[in-house]
């Protein structure tokens, strides 16, 4: 690790080489990541909910199982005690080492960047991926998005600290194997890297500065993490590559803009639900390791219960990931009905709620996906029953879906927009995703992501940023008081007088000027306190002997950020401002708690502005 930091600070192209060499590093771990974490899942699952449940969890075409499929039936009893095990193992291991791997993780990572200087500990993502994987593979309902960014900038985050890098780099580090892990595990890299940027805030706002390392770290955790897969199916999208469809009509965004506002309905009712459930398990007086298992428990009833009523195999897609189910929507005939499809979402946002708000370990992103696609082919159904030659295809609708539904839930629409595109491998649809993505973020007020800020303005991570930027449009003369009477002392006064003369007055600084009223010095009540303990030299001494010869001065046309620099290299209150025009004639005093007082006025202005 001296090694590796030595050829970071040797490297001449710092900005390029530094960041290259780092974000490659982190694409690696972030690749390698992905396999341990996928793996990892897809085992236990095969010797858990196959093997001894009998639960097939259909998957995504374009998905690389390392394991084959065996046939068994259901057992729905073997299917509780198997999901409440891994409630509780998930629970124990996050509530024991790590309680900070709680929940989907990605609003952890977004704390972590804005709040705690990018800080994230190395078990953190150790324990995250275990039990996540132990989550997922157990049938919870729950996404991979959020272990594997926090796997991801855990990763970089550690790398940052054992080279003793900055706040900054820190954060950056952290955000790129953000999406680094997404870009992989979904085989999106393009979105994965907008996404890095992109989730941190909750307003139309991006972290420009992640954007080209997490392209980097994408693109290779992308191609690292494809050499686990088969040579035919390695640049294979998510979903395959049979998802084609195109849009007829410009009258078609009638209909998508209905679909937009079911969606939103829905993301709001998803994310209510979400943390009403969060509460109320925080209330619930039982150990808080035990929480994720009588989460589990409840998610495998919803779900067993759905398929009991419906005696449909596809009511099930509520449990796991549910991307088979979602699978069918692309189909060439829809072959769901829409009071299925309808069920199907709106229970997997109780199983979903169950299983993560209760402190299970799993991300929200696939569950969304799925939500918004059975959302979205139930609504294109409907308008496809009716209108034919205004919706031919429906299955559109379930792409569309996917997108509009996370990017007003996540408040991440373009690069949502992207993932879904590069899941799908079909860009036929843009027009459709951008018009209903863009609605869903507009009309809907809620995050799913609590850690958000509203924009960098807000955020911690660039407090720094914005105090130089908002001072500097600020100029001396908008500031300081020109009526302010101020009493100036000629250089010839008695120290007698002046001491008489501070018993008279509040005044603080009083500038000494000579016959011209040209100011030669300055001097304090301070510097005057020196020389009261001996009042032989009162008549003696005067003001050019207490004063301060060089004075650090201002003009009116300086920007504020220069005298606000002075006054912390100084340590003083107040600064003369003088009139280059006329020899340096005084003209006022600025005072610190002017200044301070106009750069809070100018904070607040553009924080309302950024509101509006």
């Amino acid at each position: 690790m001296d090694l590796l930091q030595k050829l970071i600070g040797d490297i001449h192209l710092k900005t390029t080489g530094k960041w290259l060499l780092l974000s490659v590093m982190i694409g690696i771990a972030s690749g390698l990541g992905a396999i341990v974490f996928q793996f990892l899942g897809q085992a236990i699952q095969h010797y858990t909910l196959v093997r001894m449940a009998g639960f097939h969890a259909g998957e995504a075409a374009g998905e690389h199982s390392f394991f084959t499929a065996d046939n068994a039936a259901l057992s729905p009893g073997i299917l509780l005690i198997v999901m409440a095990a891994g409630g509780l193992i998930s629970g124990w291991l996050v509530f024991t080492y790590a309680p900070e791997a709680e929940g989907h993780g990605t609003d952890a990572a977004i704390d972590a960047f804005h709040n705690k200087r990018g800080e994230i500990r190395l078990r953190t993502p150790i324990i995250k991926t275990i039990a996540s994987a132990v989550t997922l593979g157990t049938g919870g309902s729950a996404g991979r998005e959020g272990p594997i960014a926090q796997i991801g900038a855990g990763f970089g985050s550690f790398l940052a600290t054992r080279l003793r890098l900055s706040a900054r780099d820190r954060r950056v580090m952290m955000a790129a194997g953000m999406g680094a892990g997404v870009g992989a595990i979904f085989r999106a890299p393009l979105a994965g890297a907008l996404f890095a940027g992109e989730i941190l805030y909750r307003e139309a706002d991006l972290e420009a500065d992640v954007i080209v390392p997490s392209a980097v770290s994408s693109s290779i955790a992308f191609s690292v993490y494809s050499l686990s897969m088969p040579i035919g199916s390695r640049f294979l999208p998510l979903f395959g590559r049979d998802v084609q469809f195109s849009v007829g009509s410009f009258f078609e965004l009638i209909p998508y803009s209905v679909l937009s506002l079911v969606l939103v309905a829905a993301g709001i009712l998803y994310i209510k639900t979400f943390y009403g459930i969060h509460a109320a398990f925080k209330k619930l007086p039982i150990p808080v390791k035990l929480r994720p298992m009588v989460g589990a428990v409840l998610a495998g009833l919803t779900g067993l219960t759905l398929h009991h009523y419906l005696v449909d195999p596809d009511a099930l897609a509520v449990l796991g990931s549910g991307y088979g189910t979602l699978q069918k929507t692309f189909g060439k005939a829809v072959t769901l009905d829409v009071s299925l499809l309808l069920a199907v979402a709106l229970c997997k946002i109780l199983t979903t709620s169950f299983t993560i708000s209760s402190g299970g370990s799993g991300g929200v992103f696939g569950p969304s996906m799925v939500i918004g696609g059975c959302l979205g082919a139930a609504v294109g159904i409907g308008f496809h029953e009716h209108w034919p030659n205004l919706v031919p295809q429906p299955q559109a609708f379930a792409i569309v879906g996917m997108a509009g539904f996370f990017a007003g839930c996540a408040r991440a629409p373009f690069s949502t927009i992207l993932m879904v595109t590069e899941m799908t491998g079909d860009y036929r649809l843009l027009l459709p995703t951008m018009w209903v993505s863009t609605l869903c973020f507009l009309l809907n007020p809620l995050t799913l992501y609590r850690k958000q800020v509203g924009s960098r303005l807000d955020s911690p991570a660039h407090r720094g940023d914005f105090l130089v930027d908002v001072l500097e449009g600020i100029r001396v003369e908008d500031v300081y008081q020109k009526n302010r009477k101020m009493i100036m002392v000629h250089e010839g006064t008695s120290l007698d007088d002046i001491v008489h003369m501070l018993a008279r007055t509040s005044q603080r600084y009083f500038p000494v000027v000579d016959d011209q009223q040209r100011m030669i010095g300055i001097f304090s009540a301070d510097d005057v306190r020196s020389y009261l303990y001996d009042d032989t030299i009162w008549q003696v001494a005067n003001a050019g002997d207490v004063m301060i010869h060089r004075v650090v001065t201002v003009t009116p046309e300086d920007d504020l950020n220069s005298a606000l620099t002075s006054f912390t290299a100084l340590n003083v209150d107040e600064l003369p401002v003088v009139d280059p025009q006329q020899g340096g004639k005084l003209v006022g005093m600025l005072r610190r708690k002017e200044s301070i007082a106009a750069y809070n006025r100018r904070l607040m202005e553009h924080k309302r502005a950024a509101r509006d």
